[in-house]
């Protein structure tokens, strides 16, 4: 009888990519719920027509590259939602579409598909957008009942600034309640801190992510902004930090893999956000922060990860 010896991991369980991806979607129900009931319907259309785009696009890249197509394990669907979630309520329907394009097409499938994205689809695409289409990405609309004093009507929904806006221009800001509930305007999946704890508590009793990069990473803006002054709730209930530090940091492809690998990145997803919010130019840095520590992973898992016992050490 032959003995075969090989390195972790050694246990196996029933898990794939397809429960994982329908417990991140169910653990996102609650923030989509909110839009609705915070941005109309609108927010189920801007949703509906993103998560269609991407499977279509994920269709294509599949014949095209002639590639099995892996619809059913609703990584594409998440990449849709999160993008979506990314998007003002005004937004027009062709922008999310192209931030689909953008999302599969360039981002993860010419990178070799899932597993082989260099960093999260869905705030890559966001940024691309900002950065090209900074005027309808920063338009941001909400039911009259919760937007700011002198906000402008449009129909059913009404321009308003965001609380991170108001802050910034020395106005004053909704309750801390308000701002937990998401009363105010912002991205339709961003502004209700309640929802997407929830989905939080959710993931964990899951077991599909750990708390160690998003407790770091909010804990990091806060502490950063009692040191400079600034509110540490406002800071932890405004913008995108909680979407972003929840759904998209926590990303298998593109986080770390090991617990000290997991706060050295929290740690630096936070500390880039506070220097951008407290320092920069831009009124906000979630996305930028990710995207710039998905870029240290593989460094940062170099010098994090245990050696196997046995293993062979090379020169």
């Amino acid at each position: 009888m032959n003995l075969s010896v090989s390195s972790s991991p050694h246990i196996r369980d029933s898990r794939s990519t397809q429960n994982i991806m329908l417990d991140v979607l169910i653990a996102l129900v609650p923030a989509l719920i909110a839009s609705v009931f915070i941005f109309g319907y609108r927010s189920l259309i801007i949703t509906a027509v993103t998560v269609s785009a991407a499977l279509v696009f994920e269709f294509i890249s599949a014949k095209v590259r002639k590639t099995p197509l892996y619809l059913n394990n609703l990584s594409a669907v998440v990449t849709g939602v999160l993008i979506a979630f990314n998007m003002p309520a005004s937004i027009p329907l062709w922008i999310p579409v192209l931030g689909a394009l953008i999302a599969i097409i360039v981002i993860k499938e010419m990178f070799g598909g899932i597993g082989n994205n260099f960093a999260n689809p869905a705030i890559a695409a966001r940024i691309i957008l900002l950065l090209s289409f900074p005027e309808q990405m920063s338009e941001f609309s909400v039911k009259p009942a919760f937007a700011a004093i002198g906000s402008s009507s449009s129909g059913d929904l009404v321009s308003s600034a965001t609380p991170m806006a108001l802050n910034a221009a020395g106005k004053s800001i909704p309750s801390t309640m308000k701002l937990f509930l998401g009363q105010h305007a912002g991205v339709i999946g961003e502004v209700c801190a309640a929802a997407l704890l929830l989905g939080f508590v959710y993931l964990l009793v899951r077991g599909v992510i750990k708390a160690w990069i998003p407790v770091t990473f909010v804990g990091t803006v806060a502490l950063m902004a009692l040191i400079t002054g600034n509110d540490p709730v406002v800071s932890m209930l405004t913008g995108g930090l909680m979407l972003g530090a929840i759904f998209m940091a926590t990303d298998y492809v593109t986080s770390p893999q090991t617990t000290t690998g997991k706060i050295i990145f929290g740690v630096g997803c936070g500390l880039i956000t506070g220097l951008i919010r407290f320092y920069g130019a831009l009124p906000e840095g979630v996305s930028y922060a990710i995207l710039l520590m998905n870029l240290f992973t593989p460094t940062i898992d170099r010098y994090t990860m245990t050696k196997p016992v046995g293993g062979v050490k090379h020169a």
